[in-house]
């Protein structure tokens, strides 16, 4: 699952940013509610951790513009204030929970997986290709019957492909999605993770995942039955 956490205390976004990584969770960073807004509007998460409080425009606002944009990624609000009005404020204005300061990242995780779960709907958690199913919230990964063991990046590379069965994604995309950063043409990260990832997935892994040379990879697209 890819976060977005809009957060301007550095010991606070530090340890939240940490700790959400080591479950698997992909996170961008923005320290002010500009950078925030900008990042939320124009790139695709799977849920906004968003704070109340922040330099350059507050929490409220931006996300009272996404839902003006129709933009209906879920939102979990944080703040350091238990003020009643301001939470029923943000609920009413489209907020899908809150959290308020201090609060343990495994709450915050409870709190993600159960607005993904009603956002998408405990069916379309599930990502099925064939044989491969994966569970986007337990990270389940079942070929047939055999469980299938990947790291968080790989994991978050088979389920940036799966997404999209057929449509060719290149390797500075996925290297923007899955790592965060842009891409060097010079380093074979890509090619190395997908590798590691074909091998995990036994004989099914070389013809789930096709190259497309000169360009990137992709999922096969399943014939019609």
């Amino acid at each position: 699952m890819k976060i977005l956490f809009v957060e301007d205390d550095p010991k606070l976004a530090s340890l939240v940013t940490k700790g959400l990584s080591a479950r698997g969770f992909i996170v961008d960073h923005a320290d002010n509610g500009s950078d925030g807004f900008t990042l939320a509007t124009t790139r695709s998460y799977d849920a906004v951790v968003l704070d109340i409080m922040l330099p350059g425009r507050d929490g409220l606002s931006i996300l009272r513009q996404l839902r003006a944009k129709n933009i209906s990624v879920p939102v979990v609000l944080v703040t350091a204030r238990s003020v009643l009005d301001e939470r029923l404020d943000g609920l009413n204005l489209g907020a899908d929970d809150y959290l308020t300061k201090p609060f343990y990242v495994e709450e915050l995780i409870a709190r993600l997986h159960a607005v993904l779960r009603r956002a998408s709907g405990n069916q379309a958690s599930i990502l099925q290709h064939g044989d491969l199913s994966v569970n986007l919230l337990t990270r389940e990964i079942r070929c047939g019957a055999a469980p299938v063991e990947l790291t968080a990046r790989e994991f978050a590379l088979l389920t940036y492909l799966l997404r999209s069965p057929g449509q060719t994604f290149t390797r500075a995309q996925i290297c923007e999605h899955v790592w965060n950063y842009h891409f060097d043409p010079g380093t074979n990260l890509v090619d190395v993770y997908v590798q590691h990832v074909r091998k995990k997935l036994g004989d099914l892994g070389p013809a789930l995942i096709e190259t497309i040379r000169g360009v990137g990879y992709r999922v096969r697209a399943l014939s019609p039955a």
